[in-house]
């Protein structure tokens, strides 16, 4: 019988916090191992524990899920949230691989010597290459595939928390994905994972910077 879903990261956002949101939307309850040494990473790596030497890593099923792609597909298939068809998937997954483009610029923020210019090019690509993309196809519909809740609906409403905590009122001009933002709170899960004491990480500070750095063995923030 498999056991309880476990996730080995650190104890912050990065590329788990999206994982963490679809297990929480498939109601699957988790637990978390964090990374806070460079030696818990080294056991993880001699115990043939990560196939390409990175994290997330997550153990389901009796088998240990690397990268963060194969995880949520993993995931979204397995909780019927990835579409009924190939045409849905596909579909599904090009919102979702949009949206992770742009989170990631957001994630390597705090890792990022001077971020004012990347904070401004940020902005600027939401605001006219990835938001407006959401705001047309929820012109009508109340979820962006075939009618239901899928992985995508999920990333785009952290994606637009994420957006809102470094850019309060960009969504102003994006009424419809405001609204789509408001309906997926009112989900209960969701308004779950939303309130303090949930799973949810906060926005990482200086202490998670040092850690991640300290574990991967990173002399010096990037340029």
């Amino acid at each position: 019988m498999a056991g309880k879903v476990v996730l080995y990261y650190f104890n912050g956002r990065g590329k788990m916090e999206a994982i963490r949101w679809l297990l929480t939307v498939a109601e699957v309850e988790f637990d978390e191992v964090h990374l806070t040494t460079r030696e818990q990473y080294q056991k993880l790596l001699s115990d043939g524990a990560l196939m390409f030497q990175q994290v997330p890593m997550v153990e389901m099923d009796g088998m240990k899920l690397v990268q963060t792609k194969a995880i949520l597909n993993y995931i979204a298939e397995k909780y019927n949230l990835h579409g009924k068809d190939h045409e849905e998937r596909v579909r599904i997954n090009m919102y979702s691989e949009g949206l992770m483009d742009l989170m990631e610029m957001i994630m390597m923020l705090p890792f990022t010597a001077d971020p004012k210019p990347k904070l401004d090019n940020i902005q600027t690509k939401a605001k006219e290459r990835y938001l407006p993309v959401f705001e047309k196809a929820l012109n009508g519909p109340v979820y962006l595939v075939g009618g239901k809740l899928s992985c995508a609906d999920v990333q785009l409403l952290e994606c637009t928390l994420m957006l809102e905590e470094k850019f309060p009122g960009i969504l102003s001009e994006f009424p419809n994905i405001k609204s789509f933002q408001g309906r997926m709170t009112q989900i209960p899960a969701i308004s779950r994972f939303l309130q303090p004491g949930s799973k949810r990480k906060p926005q990482p500070d200086e202490n998670y910077v040092k850690t991640v750095m300290e574990v991967f063995n990173i002399k010096q923030l990037f340029p």
